[in-house]
């Protein structure tokens, strides 16, 4: 599983642009400078702005004086401030105390970080007046010295004044007087817009005197209301074109274009919301759309990520990998065979992960509702490895590559569409979506397809010729591990009266089954697998495999019905290997399916010599199927 987090190693060949932003910053020199990282949600914007702060912060300059010494990076989120603080102020009051433990760092411009946190003080109480006439607008009663004037102030003009009100209004003003006092000094006229020179004054004054360049780093602006969104705006115009500053500001140019206009109610002139928005950014950069090379390399470096290979050996992969996506344009490709040339020793289990990514890549490309989105991608691998847990923990044996289409189609395609492919799945007697056969196939071939609703649409169509083919496979396994989606209550569920007989004889006498086999052989295979099901539930209670009377009634539905062996299996692999006996060898070992889980077994170091020396001897002595 992977966190939705934002990283500081780069997984997506994002860093290239990242030092094309630091270079920019670099060379203004202290000159304004304002730029916005666009792209759609999920697209890497926050992981770009982590690439960015380290990709300045590496540098140094001619005289070796390192980037640390010279610039001060800011990291704003107006999305956690949401619905607790004013953004506009929460931006202030982060920019000075940030300033200001600079300022206590190299003992210098104490006094003007000072002066630069009570002009911000004092726009916060002008900022609580405003709010407070609003609060008596609202039914909402004000707090403080401000809210004691307003609260007066509304006695006296419904009631008139009276002595007792002369006195509160006194002491209300005085209070006030000394919370306006300790901002500043009382005999100074002051207004906002002269406090709002003087702040941008006293800034720049500020980062003179530390002979800094201040970085704010803006991000989550496109998750916030449009309230917040022109809050936070604001906040950055009031700072903006100050010398020794440079904002980046990571946002879905379309969501905040859409909080202008809300934020200009009735103006329907795109011109102007364009213009508002042009005149913060200076230099606009969009996140680059990930191909099917860039999705294949992320998917494996997360595999690669969540493997249990040492820290050097995955910081190698992640290297080499990012830099062969560099030269991709010269026909390089970044693959499983990429990777395996690396010189790392890379476990069997991770190479047959680069095999999915390999698989999915295109998919994950393409498909219309992801379209290379690394976040969407994420979240359909941890979907997709909770379903591959699922499988192996009930003994289902899935092909990874099929469930991965589904889910696709789980997902994104139209809700009764999905019902009917569950629905036609689930009464056929195989299993297999039959009827898919000839869509898969025009569709493969790039032939027109006239589909009716709900099968209608261009995901459909996508989704079709999208490998796997689906019409000669059983869906079965893959549909009952996605049932937390789409419970499976099918025909299937309702077991005739002939099998309810045999799996209630089978459970209470289970050494019994191999008398009941001619009559299994007539039960349908979709009843089957219920009755695989039941047993196989019943089989996990045991603690000790050598030839339990379950072994015995799971065998009989092999014989029945050929397609369970891969079932019963997968289940015994994944048994652990303290519980298996040597005894339960000889039980097995002429089975069709049973080659793989005894090379399992013999591979194990976890498995007993004695199961490892019994399975050696009846291969030796040819007891085994052909």
């Amino acid at each position: 599983m992977w966190p939705d987090n934002e990283t500081e190693r780069d997984f997506l060949n994002f860093s290239g642009v990242a030092e094309t932003v630091a270079e920019i910053i670099v060379q203004a020199k202290g000159r304004p400078i304002s730029i916005g990282v666009s792209g759609a949600w999920g697209i890497g914007k926050s992981s770009m702005i982590k690439l960015i702060r380290s990709a300045i912060a590496a540098r140094e300059d001619k005289s070796g004086k390192k980037a640390s010494e010279k610039y001060v990076f800011v990291e704003f989120n107006a999305w956690l401030y949401q619905g607790y603080d004013d953004a506009r102020a929460a931006l202030m009051d982060v920019i000075t105390d940030k300033l200001g433990k600079e300022a206590e760092k190299r003992q210098t411009a104490l006094e003007k970080v000072a002066s630069l946190a009570k002009r911000v003080k004092w726009l916060r109480v002008a900022k609580l007046a405003t709010t407070s006439a609003a609060s008596i607008y609202f039914g909402v009663p004000p707090v403080g010295a401000v809210g004691e004037i307003v609260e007066l102030g509304k006695k006296v003009w419904n009631e008139g004044i009276g002595k007792g009100d002369a006195d509160a209004a006194k002491t209300a003003a005085s209070d006030f007087a000394k919370e306006g006092g300790q901002l500043l000094h009382p005999k100074e006229e002051t207004s906002p817009p002269k406090e709002i020179q003087a702040l941008r004054d006293t800034l720049e004054q500020t980062l003179e005197e530390l002979g800094i360049t201040l970085v704010v780093l803006i991000d989550d602006l496109d998750r916030c209301l449009p309230e917040t969104t022109i809050s936070t705006l604001e906040a950055i115009r009031l700072f903006l074109f100050l010398k020794n500053t440079a904002f980046v500001i990571a946002a879905d140019n379309d969501m905040i274009k859409h909080a202008v206009r809300k934020h200009f109610v009735g103006v329907n002139d795109d011109l102007l919301i364009t213009n508002y928005f042009d005149k913060l950014i200076q230099v606009p950069i969009r996140v680059p759309q990930l191909g099917t090379q860039e999705v294949r390399a992320y998917m494996m470096l997360l595999f690669v990520d969540n493997s249990d290979l040492a820290d050097g050996d995955k910081e190698k992969i992640r290297a080499a990998m990012i830099g062969q996506l560099k030269r991709t344009w010269q026909g390089k490709k970044v693959d499983r065979a990429f990777v395996q040339g690396l010189g790392v020793n890379l476990p069997e289990f991770l190479i047959g992960q680069f095999d999915t990514a390999e698989r999915l890549a295109s998919l994950m490309t393409t498909a219309s509702g992801i379209l290379g989105n690394p976040r969407l991608i994420k979240r359909f691998l941890n979907a997709l490895s909770i379903r591959m847990t699922i499988s192996k923990a009930q003994g289902v044996g899935v092909d990874e590559a099929v469930l991965a289409k589904l889910l696709l189609f789980e997902r994104i395609g139209d809700a009764a569409a999905y019902a009917e492919l569950v629905k036609k799945v689930t009464t056929d007697t195989e299993g297999k979506p039959t009827f898919l056969k000839e869509w898969e196939e025009a569709a493969t071939a790039g032939r027109d397809l006239d589909l009716k609703a709900p099968w209608s649409g261009d995901f459909v169509k996508e989704w079709l010729a999208l490998s796997p083919p689906l019409h000669d496979t059983d869906l079965r396994g893959a549909l009952y591990v996605s049932r937390e989606h789409a419970p499976l209550i099918t025909p299937e569920d309702r077991l005739s009266s002939d099998a309810a007989e045999l799996l209630a004889a089978m459970l209470e006498h289970p050494e019994m089954a191999t008398r009941l086999k001619d009559k299994l052989v007539h039960i349908p295979r979709i009843e089957i697998t219920v009755m695989m099901d039941r047993l196989l539930e019943r089989a996990r209670k045991e603690q000790e495999w050598g030839v339990p009377p379950i072994l015995t009634a799971c065998i009989a539905l092999t014989e029945a019905d050929p397609a369970q062996g891969s079932r019963l299996a997968a289940f015994l692999a994944d048994r652990p290997p303290q519980q298996i006996q040597p005894s339960i060898v000889p039980k097995i070992s002429d089975r069709p399916w049973s080659g793989a889980v005894l090379d399992a077994w013999s591979s194990s170091a976890e498995v007993s010599r004695p199961v490892k020396n019994a399975i050696k001897k009846t291969r030796d002595n040819g007891h085994v199927a052909v």
